[in-house]
């Protein structure tokens, strides 16, 4: 992790030389949850903030007819989830996690020949790092539960895939629908099932450079 900002950083540098390189800010508004743990999930919304930089995988021309291109993306995200137990004596249970993330999409826009359309379909790879961790939970459910939740142990690493719709409002602004699913455990404890980072998230992309050709 300690390398993967600068890493990110020298590939930015030496992509803003290169022909139809762009970049710009990206935000989300999203509903996560935890898969397989703490009886009744009721999800958590939290935020996204990030930036993002892409360049054409193929031919591009001044009306910016280009079909696929490639999109990593470096962000915060507010994730975890909130749950209660079945019998409702225990009040609200919070495990909010925070990450920092870094997905690499590639972007395909539907197009006939050079005509390009608006709507867009993205995919990536997506790696996590924890960064903060804010739990509040009833002790007297701490001690119930736990011998089935596990959960005193979080893995900070995680690894999964990221994927979404997108359409391209101007040259500046997209609009994207977007969904994470994990692949690494949260809970390293937990044996029982496959506890996952899942998110559903709405969002915008903003390009800050309009180097378009």
């Amino acid at each position: 992790m300690k390398n993967l900002i600068p890493a990110l950083a020298l590939l930015f540098s030496v992509l803003a030389h290169a022909q139809n390189f762009k970049y710009g800010v990206t935000g989300n508004f999203h509903r996560g949850s935890i898969a397989g743990v703490h009886d009744y999930s009721t999800g958590k919304y939290g935020g996204g903030l990030g930036f993002f930089a892409q360049w054409s995988l193929v031919e591009n021309d001044v009306f910016d007819s280009a079909w696929l291109y490639l999109t990593p993306q470096i962000e915060y995200n507010m994730q975890g989830e909130n749950a209660k137990a079945d019998r409702d004596i225990y009040g609200l249970q919070k495990y909010h996690h925070d990450y920092i993330a870094m997905q690499v999409y590639l972007k395909w826009f539907f197009h006939q020949g050079n005509m390009k359309r608006d709507v867009f379909l993205f995919a990536g790879p997506r790696i996590e790092y924890m960064v903060r961790q804010d739990v509040n939970v009833d002790p007297a459910y701490d001690a119930v539960y736990y011998q089935y939740n596990l959960d005193d142990e979080v893995k900070k690493f995680g690894y999964g895939v990221s994927m979404g719709v997108g359409l391209k409002i101007n040259q500046h602004l997209e609009g994207f629908l977007r969904f994470d699913r994990g692949f690494s455990t949260v809970y390293t404890k937990n044996t029982n099932n496959n506890t996952y980072n899942r998110m559903l998230a709405v969002g915008l992309n903003y390009f800050i450079d309009e180097n378009w050709w």
